[in-house]
């Protein structure tokens, strides 16, 4: 018996390690080793005026922007609502959120691949021979069978189906990190055009402000010509002081209302009447101490760079396919199932029957098609190295412009603020050097337009401050959760009022 039992084991030896082999080769794929590129980027951000002392110590404990809920960024209550109804109705938003889905089912179908196709078929022929041709002498027969068919199964010991399956999926996550960006850059443009609309109700109130005093100048100067103490010289200029205020009003009416149109179209639906009472631009309290971090940090906190990544593993993953083209495919056949002449006995014992058919299939000679596909998979991989150098890239630039921003536009503002206060503080002097006698009226119209001029400047000044702000938001990954604390829902699930169930599918956040 030990004789016996020593001399199987090698062959029971051998069948295990090919087992072993066969299961290892099964488990392998060609993709190449994936390695982050560089971003070609400074270690740190530039810095511009005071954004050194904004990046400082006044931004510790401060969470980053991307862990900052919008409503606690803008907490004007009549812009949260817009947002929240951007967040539900906006089409752009609508139709990226059905692109991820249908890169899901894509994903899924590529991986169903994976494994065999089984179907149930059941036939049933009824024929008729010729007498010289039936071997029984029968003219009549029947043929009754239920099979159970396995299509052509592809055996993946390659890994060409798993590297276009990890290919899809990679697409998959990349376009859930584009439905995030939209999301992001939605929040961003709906704020961004309710301040722009709040700087037109401004602008309006100061050519409205302008368009009445230079109607009461006007009206003296014209009153003085008509008593013959005033020149025509005066009054014509006093006259187009007036005219230039009604054409400017007659543009930021326009401009005003386009704003209007462009907020319905981000919204979604036309702005309700209940909105909540809004404040003016001066008084937003928008958030300016976000820490910026390093630029690699944007790696994590920006979808549009995780979605170029996912891009770029998705090249590379089909580079696996591509190679695995060149080696044999082998792919297996088979059907079970039951015969019979007589539907009676179509499941009684000794009906049954199967068929298993293997095939191999080995590239010969193709006209230098899969060299071809090799090479264009490894272009595709190299764009996709430069486009995702690009978006690190682009995505620093964003973040340090926003930074020079935040780090002078307040110095700009108050020396704005300071010389609209000098400029009004002329045009009462011109006012009453005129009224003296001791000054022309011409001055006192260049000083009534300086003011209206500088008015504007500062309003002008006001919304870049608050839109860099937003932009900044934006550009570090902010907009993503509602509150602060809030933890991040995963990149394919759409904004709901209500808190969502987490989810248990992986996700593109969770991808490696």
């Amino acid at each position: 018996m030990k004789k016996t039992s020593k001399r199987h084991l090698p062959g029971i030896a051998l069948k295990a390690s090919s087992l072993a082999a066969l299961a290892l080769c099964a488990a392998c794929t060609m993709i190449p080793h994936y390695d982050r590129p560089d971003g070609s980027v400074a270690g740190t951000y530039p810095t511009a005026g005071d954004a050194a002392k904004a990046m400082g110590n006044s931004t510790s404990g401060i969470p980053a922007a991307s862990d900052i809920g919008w409503r606690n960024f803008f907490t004007d209550p009549r812009l949260q609502k817009l947002i929240e109804l951007s967040l539900k109705n906006n089409r752009d938003l609508r139709a990226a959120a059905f692109q991820v889905d249908e890169l899901r089912g894509q994903y899924q179908i590529q991986r169903a691949a994976l494994m065999p196709e089984i179907d149930l078929q059941g036939t049933g022929t009824r024929q008729s021979v010729p007498p010289a041709l039936s071997q029984s002498g029968t003219r009549y027969g029947s043929v009754y069978q239920v099979n159970f068919t396995e299509s052509q199964w592809e055996l993946d010991f390659w890994g060409r189906i798993r590297s276009l399956s990890q290919a899809a999926l990679q697409t998959y996550f990349a376009t859930a990190e584009a439905r995030k960006a939209t999301e992001i850059l939605l929040v961003s443009q709906v704020a961004d055009q309710y301040l722009t609309l709040l700087a037109y109700d401004d602008e309006l109130k100061v050519t409205n402000d302008t368009l009445a005093t230079a109607t009461e100048s006007y009206r003296l100067a014209k009153l003085q010509f008509d008593v013959g103490t005033g020149s025509e010289l005066d009054l014509r200029q006093a006259e187009g002081v007036v005219e230039t205020a009604k054409a400017n009003l007659q543009t930021q009416v326009r401009l005003r209302q386009q704003a209007i149109n462009n907020l319905v179209l981000l919204v979604g639906e036309p702005l309700p009447d209940d909105l909540p009472a809004g404040t003016t631009l001066g008084e937003q309290k928008l958030m300016t101490d976000i820490p910026a971090g390093l630029p690699s940090d944007l790696l994590t906190r920006r979808p549009d760079i995780m979605e170029a990544e996912a891009k770029l593993k998705s090249a590379n993953a089909n580079i696996g396919a591509a190679r695995a083209a060149f080696f044999p495919k082998v792919t297996l056949t088979s059907n079970a199932g039951t015969i019979s002449p007589t539907l009676g006995s179509l499941f009684k014992a000794g009906s049954g029957q199967w068929a298993f058919t293997p095939s191999i299939s080995l590239p010969i000679f193709d006209g230098g098609a899969n060299i071809a596909g090799l090479a264009v998979v490894n272009a595709d991989k190299k764009i996709a190295v430069a486009q995702y150098e690009k978006a690190v890239q682009s995505a620093f630039t964003e973040v340090a412009n926003g930074l020079a921003g935040r780090g002078t536009y307040d110095a700009q503002i108050e020396a704005q603020t300071r010389f609209t206060a000098t400029t009004q503080r002329r045009l009462d002097l011109s006012n009453l050097r005129y009224k003296s006698g001791v000054d022309s009226y011409l001055n006192v119209l260049t000083a009534q337009n300086d003011l209206y001029q500088a008015q504007l400047s500062l309003i002008t000044a006001q919304l870049a401050r608050q839109t860099n702000l937003v932009d900044l938001y934006e550009a570090l990954g902010g907009g993503w959760i509602e509150h602060t604390g809030d933890t991040p829902r995963p990149s394919d699930v759409e904004y709901s009022i209500e808190p969502a169930a987490p989810a248990a599918p992986a996700s593109a956040t969770t991808a490696g």
